[in-house]
């Protein structure tokens, strides 16, 4: 299904260049990309698309998030989904976020 499952930034490290950490989703630990949020720190909160952190939450949402999605009963469903994942194939063959998206890295000149 997909859901915006937050998860808590346990640990920062560098990647050939790249910020990265391991997040945890309720037990579920996964290396995701941190190049889109320079500014996250250990014990922030975050949501990820396809292994890269695309934003920063605060605890109450994240908290009042996964106590919905358990109430709904969509949090184990969401977390096996989570186990199954391999993030890494995302992102191991490229050496940067900016190239993962064909962003140029700078604007070309006309002739």
């Amino acid at each position: 299904m997909c859901l915006a499952v937050p998860g808590q930034v346990e640990q920062i490290f560098e990647d050939n260049g790249t910020r990265m950490g391991k997040v945890n989703f309720g037990g579920v630990v996964k290396d995701v990309c941190l190049a889109y949020l320079p500014g996250i720190q250990v014990g922030d909160y975050t949501i990820v698309h396809v292994g890269f952190a695309i934003s920063q939450i605060d605890e109450a949402s994240a908290q009042e998030t996964l106590r919905t999605f358990n109430e709904l009963g969509l949090l184990e469903e969401e977390l096996d989904e989570l186990r199954e994942t391999n993030y890494e194939e995302s992102y191991s063959v490229r050496s940067s976020p900016r190239e993962s998206h064909n962003v140029p890295s700078s604007p070309r000149a006309e002739d």
